[in-house]
């Protein structure tokens, strides 16, 4: 699999024009800001694309957004939001297609995570202190890009970046230079600038001690789309270009290999077919447990499903006179937390660790989005937790 399959050309007039129309879409509105959720979509298509490494890009754009689309539109429900997240899906793919024939690849620069199999990785680390260290790690614990690391996997990115002091009045990145670093904010105050082809600079957004910008220039090999001005002195945090896109193309593919292998012996998937698999696989973040803790609290609102990666879980209620009582107990290749989604009720029980254990977390978006498939397996199941329960106290427990 070979990833260095960029071929810049020169832009057309209708390319240019069409940026013209954006950029003056954008700068008549002071309030514009990239949603988080178009960020996300974007990012999981380029990760798709990249680690399948199709031979059209423009087919498999087609086929990515419609059968996205077509999982949505099987579940579609009457909700306002629902049919809002619909017509974004297809504003993009429309986008994709407009701007299919400008680039024919994301990437710049070579990287192949095949060949890292094997072989001694060498990791980028700039010295920090243990001050500096857990800085860092409150500034990029929100980050959109970061989010589903490991534990390991973060440490690695908090090596690898390096901390940059800003002054006021300071340009930190330039619209239409080239990428070099992708920042995380620590603390100051930062304007977000667009320059219309013929006219002033107007603010489009800005940073105030939170939030990362740069990743869209590094990921797509564009030219930065804004310019970025510090307006009080302040504190980032950056990564160069090469070793950030070494670190998410290459933790992606680990992590879609892992979890292709290990979801194919989980029972409850056995009915979705290997593309859906796939994008189960992208969408689960690892989450460690040690033995005794909480991982669901009874009562609390159901915000996603767990898989049972390695160790064991208890499975504990809390009947009326307040007396907790284990019901069940769930191990390797078992799943919990699927009730509360389905019903759309507080969790039922409460979820211990027996043991140490690693749990791959599906947030309710995501168990809406993916597991349609498998909800009728999973609702057929409700009769027996009800009789797990009815044995432990002694009478019939709705769930």
């Amino acid at each position: 699999m070979n990833l260095n399959i960029l071929d810049n050309k020169p832009e057309d007039n209708r390319t240019k024009t069409a940026e013209t129309a954006c950029v003056d879409n954008m700068t008549a509105n002071s309030d514009f800001t990239v949603p988080a959720e178009l960020q996300e979509l974007l990012l999981d298509f380029t990760v798709h694309y990249l680690v399948s490494q199709p031979p059209d890009l423009l087919d498999f754009a087609m086929e990515y957004f419609s059968a996205l689309q077509e999982r949505r539109e099987g579940r579609k429900t009457n909700s306002e939001d629902e049919e809002m997240d619909s017509e974004d899906e297809e504003e993009l793919e429309e986008q994709v297609y407009n701007n299919a024939g400008r680039r024919k690849s994301v990437f710049a620069e070579a990287y192949n995570p095949e060949d890292d199999e094997g072989t001694e990785d060498v990791k980028v680390v700039h010295p920090k202190s243990d001050e500096q260290r857990q800085r860092l790690a409150e500034a990029v614990k929100d980050c959109l890009l970061f989010r589903s690391l490991d534990r390991e996997q973060l440490s690695e990115v908090l090596d690898a970046m390096f901390e940059r002091k800003a002054e006021p009045g300071e340009t930190i990145i330039t619209q239409g230079a080239d990428g070099d670093n992708y920042y995380v904010v620590e603390s100051g105050f930062y304007n977000v600038l667009v320059q219309p082809p013929d006219g002033t600079p107007k603010v489009v957004m800005s940073y105030d001690s939170k939030g990362s910008f740069g990743e869209l220039a590094l990921l797509y090999n564009m030219p930065r789309a804004a310019t970025v001005q510090a307006e009080t002195s302040g504190s980032l945090w950056a990564m160069d270009r090469q070793t950030f896109r070494k670190i998410v193309l290459r933790n992606a593919y680990q992590k879609r290999k892992m979890y292709e292998s290990f979801l194919k012996q989980v029972p409850l998937l056995s009915q979705l077919d290997e593309y859906e698999r796939m994008n189960v696989a992208d969408a689960l973040n690892a989450q460690n447990y040690a033995k005794g803790d909480l991982i669901i609290k009874q009562g609390d609102p159901a915000n996603g499903m767990y898989i049972v990666e390695a160790g064991k879980v208890s499975v504990v209620k809390r009947g009326s006179n307040g007396d907790e009582k284990m019901v069940n107990e769930v191990e390797e290749g078992g799943y919990f937390g699927e009730l509360g989604l389905m019903t759309h009720q507080p969790r039922a029980t409460s979820i211990v660790a027996a043991s140490d254990v690693r749990v791959a977390f599906l947030d309710v978006s995501a168990f809406e989005r993916l597991l349609g498939p498998c909800m009728d397996l999973m609702k057929s199941r409700m009769p027996e937790y009800e009789q797990q329960l009815a044995k432990a106290f002694g009478s019939k427990v709705k769930i």
